[in-house]
């Protein structure tokens, strides 16, 4: 298996302890870490240090919300990280979620498929030092000051078709979540197909999915932390969406109408079994590694390993985190 990744930064650990986790990663042989942007930390400040701390790790960003930073801020941003990486930098980009875009940050989301296709054609032309202009992001006339002799790739987050089609025939690789391994053929078909219409190598597009792992073998403690979370995640517009489209309108249906009418106990209640045992790993490392391995089997080519905490004294997290990456360390 070529590249094994992790999610960083850690729940329950502070950035600045990353230095040595990181460090240890490295050594264990994995080749990726990815941030995140949901509310905690920004994905650009993690990656920076990331990269200056350690040697080979590759760092990307899963993802950039392209609607809360305007296409200049995107691209400076992405200029200031992407010069200490020596090629080690991967740029991913998305939409987010009317949740994070519009009650957090009190910006309209609209038009997410032509905002992030906009945003990507900016940015790999504002990428070469030429002035740029955007009509539909309303930019006029931006050039890049610093100059780098390698733009990093950029990579799309993507659910369902559209934006998968934008992944495989317009960027670097497509980042995908929330999804069973059985999922995973549904969606790169669709990229892949996309990359070869544009005249692209499909074999080429690197597949980057964040794959939600938590470590026990207590499967009391595993189910509650999933229905929590898919309850959480499954019951949002977009989330809602995606997972209508990949066929499970008929099993989420009851949670969903319990969640509708204000019931959240009874919504997670609902949370069917199979549906966290296809979205969640978990169980002995052996059994998550054979887990993340059918991720791989089915299209994933960057597996990033999001480990869940399950203890509940916030002190031992560290620890636990570290734990679960060496038993998790690729095989």
């Amino acid at each position: 298996m070529e590249r094994w990744g992790l999610t960083f930064p850690m729940d329950g650990v502070s950035l600045s302890a990353h230095k040595e986790i990181l460090r240890q990663a490295e050594s264990l042989g994995y080749t990726d870490a990815w941030t995140m942007e949901v509310d905690g930390i920004d994905p650009f400040v993690p990656a920076a240090l990331g990269l200056s701390w350690t040697e080979r790790l590759r760092f990307g960003t899963a993802i950039a919300n392209v609607f809360v930073r305007g296409p200049a801020t995107m691209a400076q941003a992405a200029a200031g990280v992407n010069e200490v990486a020596g090629g080690r930098f991967v740029l991913g980009i998305g939409a987010s979620s009317p949740a994070i875009v519009e009650n957090w940050n009190g910006i309209g989301f609209r038009k997410p498929y032509t905002r992030v296709r906009e945003t990507l054609a900016f940015l790999r032309e504002a990428f070469t030092g030429e002035r740029v202009s955007n009509e539909t992001l309303g930019v006029r006339g931006f050039r890049l000051r610093r100059r780098f002799a390698d733009a990093p790739p950029i990579f799309v987050g993507a659910l369902q078709e559209k934006m998968l089609a934008l992944a495989g025939s317009a960027a670097d690789g497509v980042i995908i979540n929330w999804l069973a391994p059985y999922d995973v053929p549904k969606v790169v078909a669709i990229a892949k197909e996309a990359a070869q219409q544009a005249g692209r190598d499909p074999d080429a597009l690197e597949v980057v999915c964040r794959i939600f792992v938590i470590p026990t073998e207590d499967e009391n403690v595993s189910r509650f932390i999933a229905r929590r979370s898919i309850a959480g995640y499954f019951t949002t517009p977009v989330y809602g969406a995606f997972h209508r489209w990949l066929g499970r309108e008929e099993s989420l249906g009851p949670m969903q109408e319990a969640w509708d009418a204000g019931d959240r106990k009874k919504a997670t209640e609902l949370v069917p079994d199979e549906v966290i045992d296809g979205v969640f790993v978990m169980g002995s490392p052996q059994a998550c590694l054979d887990q993340i391995e059918e991720y791989c089997k089915n299209g994933v080519t960057v597996p990033v390993l999001n480990f869940i905490p399950t203890a509940a004294d916030p002190g031992e997290l560290p620890d636990l985190h570290l734990k679960t990456m060496k038993e998790l360390a690729r095989p």
